[in-house]
């Protein structure tokens, strides 16, 4: 697995905030890519989630995550889709291989990393999907890892 220190484009995004199981990632996720789908924009990288804090830490019920896509357009938020602009930043990254549910296996992986290269850790991991379970088996999935880091 390659783990690198990357600049992130700046983008905007559509998402969903929630606080709950993962178990409504699927349909949370479909329901920000419905309605992007429908405003007629062009989606601009992989979906993604941002986790705000974890199983290990809290119930199942406190979960504090998010679902959303980049995309280029003007939108207004709507509903409980709201829109944000994330700034260009560095982040550390490494693409993982394998069950969604498993990819934070590589999370501390990341963290010594930024920390060995001089970096510190920034704010909540995002998760990028690159691929979809209903085009490959669940060993094949690919996901983006990245931690946002500033330098020490």
């Amino acid at each position: 697995m390659k783990i690198e220190i990357k600049t992130i484009p700046q983008y905007q995004a559509a998402f969903l905030p929630i606080i709950g199981s993962y178990q409504q990632i699927p349909e949370t996720l479909g329901k920000v890519v419905g309605w992007l789908m429908a405003k007629n924009v062009e989606i601009q990288m992989p979906v993604y989630g941002v986790y705000y804090n974890s199983p290990m830490e809290v119930s199942e019920e406190e979960l504090e995550w998010e679902v959303g896509a980049a995309f280029i357009g003007e939108l207004k938020a709507e509903d409980d889709i709201k829109i944000k602009n994330i700034p260009q930043h560095e982040a550390v990254s490494a693409v993982f291989k394998g069950p969604y549910g498993e990819a934070a296996s590589v999370y501390m992986d990341l963290i010594q990393y930024a920390s060995k290269e001089g970096y510190e850790i920034a704010g909540p991991v995002l998760e990028s999907y690159l691929n979809s379970p209903d085009e490959v088996p669940e060993s094949e999935l690919l996901t983006e890892v990245q931690f946002p880091v500033v330098k020490k």
